[in-house]
């Protein structure tokens, strides 16, 4: 059991899950940037997250709800999630885009359902993303293998802030699409770089 001071945010999840070094400038050194994707991402949110509930038919809808877990170290919200009248509690994602080749966004909405069966002492068979570009949900079911990536990943992201070190920054193609990429400087932070060859490379007029 986790005490509230050592919690981390649902979103550090995918954070991590796209790169531990952005996780870690983000959680760790809280760096932040915006960029075209942050932006659209942020104008998504800011049109589901009214706070508000009503009723569509034998559905309750909750906005914007609070979520935590004692027993995963986990605090966040939900963007909307549906309570039916036969039992059934249904979250929902809402992500600009659409699905990654990764499993980042399952993982974040699964750690969002692991927090609703601690608060609510029930089970959680699905959920669902929505995403912007394709303007539809996406069913994601909570199967063991899921559950157990979801909670592979918090130990990581637990380690990794307890650990109090960033990562070494390490380039790649999807660095171009992150908004921190100037904060990280990924191609000049990479492993291998030499700071004595940048600095002859001043002295002979090669920079």
């Amino acid at each position: 059991m986790y005490a509230e001071s050592d919690f981390v945010m649902l979103s550090a999840l995918q954070h991590y899950m796209f790169c531990p070094r952005q996780c870690a400038l983000i959680h760790l050194e809280q760096q932040w940037a915006e960029n075209r994707y942050t932006a659209e991402g942020q104008v998504l949110h800011e049109r589901v997250d009214s706070n508000k509930s009503d009723t569509a038919g034998d559905v309750r809808i909750v906005r914007t709800l609070p979520l935590c877990s004692h027993r995963l170290g986990l605090s966040g919200q939900a963007d909307v999630v549906e309570f039916h009248y036969d039992g059934t509690v249904f979250p929902v994602e809402y992500k600009r885009g659409k699905p990654k080749k990764n499993r980042c966004d399952e993982v974040q909405l699964c750690a969002q359902s692991l927090c609703l069966e601690e608060m609510l002492t029930l089970q959680i068979d699905e959920g669902a993303l929505f995403y912007g570009k394709r303007r539809r949900r996406t069913v994601v079911t909570f199967d063991e293998e899921l559950r157990q990536l979801t909670e592979q990943v918090i130990y990581h992201v637990h380690s990794l802030l307890v650990a109090g070190m960033t990562p070494s920054a390490n380039y790649e193609s999807k660095c171009d699409q992150c908004s921190l990429i100037n904060i990280c400087l990924p191609k000049n932070c990479s492993k291998g770089r030499s700071v004595k060859r940048y600095m002859q490379r001043m002295l002979e007029g090669q920079l």
